[in-house]
């Protein structure tokens, strides 16, 4: 957590708002649900009547925020309040900042063309993913050439589709890249981490009418991050969905890059994400 307190006092004061960061279990302690829990149990409490009163908190301005691996679980806590109609309509808005959003396709444009970009190397990427879903560490080659999403794996053919970027994303994004779907798998990989297909792990391939329900929408994204793609098409598909978004992508923009907006680490494009996004919190919250 103290490594979000200067961005976390930056949007109470830039919003004017109540900022609740959760300290959520971590590896190698903690494995998938038990992050999402801690989320989720953390949201609904905060969400409790008494509870908000006590902070002064408005009921109808409440939104969910989180980056990289925090912004799949404010995406996942978000789709998972659907299953409590009440909770899910105090939710006004969701902002995603470079979110972590799917674990079938390790060949994505973005994941191509950066996989070695500093901060976020795409085998890092895999590793950390299979350590999360308690899986061995083995299993990262077979998961880079998308084996654990082969056409011979039955409960990946519906999926597939949901985050079929060749029809997802623009031209423009796609550039050169092919999409990389083996015929023959591992299959003992979904047996071995069946969390793979897992909608709470993977926001990303939720079906349309769960996204029908979601909150209105911030999404950003950066040109040099693995995860660029993943952000665009959550956007894509919210919106095809019928939900308000507003997605900002930075061509200069790399992974963690909003964590560089101060001294001793600067850079401008860290400033003006920053900036950006608690601007549009102020704006719509």
């Amino acid at each position: 957590m103290r490594t979000y307190d200067h961005l976390c006092r930056a949007v109470a004061k830039g919003v004017n708002a109540v900022v609740v960061s959760v300290e959520y279990r971590i590896l190698p302690d903690a494995h998938f649900p038990e992050q999402l829990n801690d989320a989720l149990h953390a949201t609904k409490y905060f969400l409790q009547p008494d509870v908000l009163a006590k902070w002064s908190v408005d009921p109808s301005r409440i939104a969910l925020s989180g980056d990289s691996s925090g912004g799949n679980l404010a995406a996942a806590v978000c789709q998972q309040l659907i299953q409590d109609g009440n909770a899910v309509r105090k939710i006004k808005l969701q902002a995603l900042i470079y979110p972590l959003l799917q674990v079938l396709d390790f060949n994505t444009p973005s994941y191509q063309q950066n996989m070695e970009m500093p901060i976020n190397r795409r085998f890092m990427v895999a590793k950390v993913w299979l350590e999360y879903l308690n899986g061995n560490s083995k299993y990262v080659e077979p998961m880079l050439v998308n084996n654990h999403t082969s056409f011979d794996v039955s409960q990946a053919v519906a999926l597939r589709e949901r985050l079929n970027w060749s029809s997802i994303l623009p031209s423009g994004i796609q550039k050169h890249y092919k999409p990389v779907v083996q015929t023959v798998g591992t299959p003992e990989l979904i047996q071995e981490v069946p969390a793979i297909f897992d909608v709470r792990a993977s926001p990303l391939i939720a079906e349309k009418e769960s996204l029908k329900l979601m909150p209105k929408t911030y999404i950003l994204t950066c040109e040099y991050d693995v995860l660029r793609d993943d952000g665009l098409m959550y956007a894509k598909r919210l919106e095809d969905a019928g939900v308000e978004v507003k997605n900002d992508h930075y061509e200069d923009g790399f992974h963690g890059c909003m964590m560089f907006a101060d001294w001793p680490l600067y850079f401008s494009v860290g400033a003006r994400t920053r900036d950006n996004y608690i601007k549009w919190l102020d704006e719509n919250l």
